[in-house]
Parts: structure tokens; sequence; C-alpha cells
């Protein structure tokens, strides 16, 4: 493996983390869905899981570079790329400058909110902090046709949460901490959602004036630098104990 920069080795870190700690909290899909990073560079560069792993075997040195166009950029990574994240991840990296990280899931919840006419309702504090962030995309298959890049990068506009109906749920984020926390709060939001309305029984919507106060609460320590650090070094101190091999 070429060597590689403190800058660069410290995303993949990140992003190694990311996978477990995806696979932990339940929202991995065998090898399948993916989480990518850009590296720094003039170049459209983003890392990629290489198709075949499950999340908690990534670690941050098994991790591909790849170019805008899905080529492993060195020989000695011939790990196989999963078409589908490339068109996915790529459409977002390639349109979105403060797309650090692009994080996608097939979870029961999210895929279930996905297939409801209404989408995310603001049944909670979780989703109502959502509110006005959200994106949604229509499904037009599995994704390895390259024209649906356009449209993914359109329907997901400057939102960091979408729905891609009929499938499943994508984040994005500056940094990967906080394309994690966008996750697990949107998967957080689509559980509590499908536990209200399993039963069958009536829900109740609160006003949409709290709804958007409290998203507008939310806003300023959403937009902070600093969203989500506190958090995401709980989490990998997490992982250098139960896991740690993931940071090599």
């Amino acid at each position: 493996m070429r060597n590689i920069d403190t800058e660069e080795w410290e995303i993949r870190c990140d992003l190694a983390a990311a996978y477990r700690l995806i696979a932990h909290f339940g929202m991995d899909d065998l090898i399948y869905t993916h989480l990518s990073a850009r590296v720094a560079g003039k170049e459209h560069r983003f890392l990629l899981n290489p198709y075949g792993k499950m999340f908690d075997e990534i670690t941050a040195s098994s991790l591909i570079l790849v170019d805008p166009e899905g080529h492993a950029l060195e020989k000695e990574e011939v790990s196989e790329i999963n078409s589908a994240g490339f068109t996915i991840h790529s459409a977002v990296h390639m349109n979105r400058d403060d797309a650090q990280c692009v994080m996608h899931t097939h979870t029961l919840a999210g895929m279930a909110v996905a297939a409801q006419e209404q989408g995310l309702l603001p049944l909670n504090q979780m989703s109502m902090e959502l509110y006005s962030r959200i994106a949604y995309h229509d499904y037009e298959g599995i994704a390895d046709d390259l024209d649906e890049r356009a449209r993914l990068a359109r329907d997901l506009g400057d939102k960091d949460v979408m729905i891609l109906k009929h499938h499943g749920l994508l984040t994005v984020g500056r940094t990967v901490a906080e394309a994690f926390l966008n996750m697990y709060y949107l998967e957080q939001s689509c559980r509590i959602q499908i536990a209200a309305t399993q039963g069958g029984q009536k829900i109740t919507l609160p006003p949409e004036e709290i709804v958007a106060h409290t998203a507008a609460q939310s806003k300023g320590y959403r937009e902070s630098k600093s969203y989500g650090l506190r958090a995401w070094a709980a989490l990998r101190r997490r992982l250098d104990r139960i896991s740690p091999d993931y940071a090599t």
C-alpha cells in the first residue's frame, strides 16, 4: 500500500469507524450499501468499501480510493466496487463541495418509511429537528444507471438527509461524524415512526409552529463546525474498547 499522509489516514480511520458503528447499531445490510468520504485534493476522489466485506470487517487500510468514474486509483486495489454504490455516492460528491461524507443504508425502519406515502412525520423531537431538511428521491430501479446521478443531485439539493423512496436512507455531512449522526437520528426517527404506527392506534402531530420552532432551535448547533465532535469522540472510544482493529 502506498504511503498515506496523516490527513487521509485520519479520514480512513473515521470512515472505518463509521462502518463498524453502522454494524454495531444494526443499520447494515450484509455486504451491501456504502459509506464514502472524500479525500483532499483538486480531483474528486473518495474512499469506498471493497465489495464483499461485511461492515464489521472494514479497516482503515482496506478502504479503496476511487475516482469519479468508479476506477480504483492504485493497481494493488483490485477489489470490486459495487456499481450502484458508486452511482449514488459519486452523484453527491461531484455536486456538493460540502458533502465530505455520504452514507446510504437499507434498514428495516428506513425502507418501511420510504414506502409510506406521507414520508417522515414530525412525531418526536428527533424528527422535528429534521423538519425542512429532508429531501426525497423517487425510485428508478437498481442505481447502476449513471444518468440517475443528475436526478439524485437535483433532488438532494442543499439538504443533508434524504429518503430514497422504496429504497432506503441517505445522509451527507461536512465530516464523517456529522454524516453519521445525521444517519443515526434519521434512522431513530424512522424506528419511532414505525413503532408509533404499527399498532394502528391514532397518532397526534404537534402544531406546525412548534415543529418549525424545534427545527429552528436545532439549526444553530447543527450548523456549528463542532457539531457531533463530542459524541463522535465517545463513539470512537467505544470502538477502541470493543473493536480496535478498525484503525489498522
